[in-house]
C-alpha cells in the first residue's frame, strides 16, 4: 500500500511540474517582446499604441532602420517580428525582388508624397530647365513622377505602371531636369533644386511638416490609393498569429487615429483596409510588370 502510495504521490508532483513548466511556456511566450522594424521611430502613435498593448499583455520594441531596404532584409531574417514603414506597393516589389515571403497585415496609415520647395511657394513659379530631385527606389519613384503629371508638368507613357521610371516620361515641356537620387536625401538638396519630391515620413523627419508645407501633394480620394497605403507586415508564415492580429486592432483604434491626424497636422491619415483588401491589392501589384 505504502508503494503504491509513493507511486501515486509521484505521479501527481509529476503532474504538478509538467503544469507548471506549461504555464511557464505560455508566460515566456506572452511575455515575448514584440521586435517592430521601422524608420522613424517619433511618430506620436507608438506610444499611446504601446500603452494599449502593455495593457493587453503585449510589449512592443521599436527597432530603427536608416534606410528603406534594411527593414525588410531584417524581417525576412528574423531579426526582426514585423516591421511598419513601407507602402503596400514597395513590399509588393521587394518581395518580386528578393523572393522573400512578406506580407502584409494590416494597414496603418496613408502618407501623402509632396513637392517641397525652399525657393519657390507655389508650382506656378517653376520654370524651364528647373531641377527637381525625386526618390529614387522604383515604387516612390514612379509614384512621384505620376505626381509630378499630375502638377501638369509632364505626361507618362500609357504603359508607365507603377513602376515606370524617367525614360517613360513622353512629355516634359518645361524640360525639367528631373533627378532621382536616395529617398532620405531629398530633403538635403533642397537648397541646390527648385523643389523636391519627398516621402512624408522623411519630410518629418527633416523638420518639415507635411501637412502644411508641400506646394503640392498626393490627396487620397478612392481607392487609387490603395498601393501606397502603410502596412504593417510579417513573414508570411505568420500572417495568422493572434498577438500581430491584436497590435492591428489596436492600431485602429480611435485614439490613434486622432494622434495620427494632430501630429502630422492632417498629413496623414488613418486607413483601414479589410484583409481582402490588403490581399487582393497585394497580389494585383505582385502581378504587375
Amino acid at each position: 500500500m505504502k508503494k503504491i502510495l509513493l507511486l501515486i504521490v509521484t505521479a501527481l508532483a509529476a503532474i504538478a511540474l509538467a503544469a507548471c513548466g506549461g504555464n511557464e511556456a505560455t508566460n515566456a511566450e506572452a511575455s515575448k517582446v514584440i521586435k517592430i522594424g521601422v524608420n522613424g521611430a517619433d511618430g506620436a502613435q507608438w506610444p499611446i499604441l504601446k500603452e494599449k498593448l502593455a495593457a493587453e499583455g503585449i510589449e512592443i520594441e521599436l527597432i530603427e532602420f536608416s534606410d528603406y531596404t534594411l527593414p525588410n532584409n531584417a524581417l525576412a531574417q528574423g531579426d526582426v517580428d514585423l516591421n511598419a514603414f513601407q507602402h503596400i506597393s514597395f513590399l509588393a516589389s521587394y518581395v518580386k525582388e528578393s523572393g522573400n515571403d512578406l506580407v502584409p497585415i494590416g494597414s496603418t496609415i496613408f502618407a501623402p508624397l509632396g513637392l517641397y520647395s525652399e525657393k519657390i511657394k507655389d508650382i506656378n513659379e517653376i520654370k524651364e530647365g528647373d531641377k527637381i530631385a525625386i526618390p529614387d527606389d522604383p515604387t516612390n519613384q514612379a509614384r512621384a513622377l505620376r505626381l509630378l503629371e499630375s502638377a501638369g508638368f509632364i505626361k507618362l507613357a500609357d504603359d508607365f505602371g507603377l513602376f515606370g521610371d524617367p525614360t517613360k516620361i513622353t512629355e516634359n515641356r518645361l524640360k525639367l531636369d528631373i533627378i532621382p537620387m536616395v529617398a532620405q536625401q531629398t530633403p538635403h538638396v533642397l537648397p541646390d533644386v527648385a523643389a523636391a519630391v519627398i516621402n512624408n515620413g522623411i519630410a518629418g523627419q527633416a523638420g518639415l511638416s507635411p501637412g502644411e508645407d508641400p506646394i503640392y501633394r498626393e490627396l487620397a480620394e478612392d481607392d487609387s490609393v490603395f498601393p501606397y497605403v502603410n502596412i504593417i507586415a510579417a513573414r508570411a508564415e505568420d500572417i495568422d498569429n493572434a498577438t500581430y492580429k491584436k497590435i492591428i486592432e489596436l492600431y485602429h483604434s480611435e485614439e490613434i487615429e486622432k494622434v495620427i491626424t494632430e501630429d502630422t497636422n492632417g498629413g496623414s491619415k488613418l486607413v483601414i483596409l479589410t484583409d481582402e483588401q490588403l490581399k487582393t491589392t497585394f497580389e494585383d501589384l505582385k502581378n504587375q510588370k
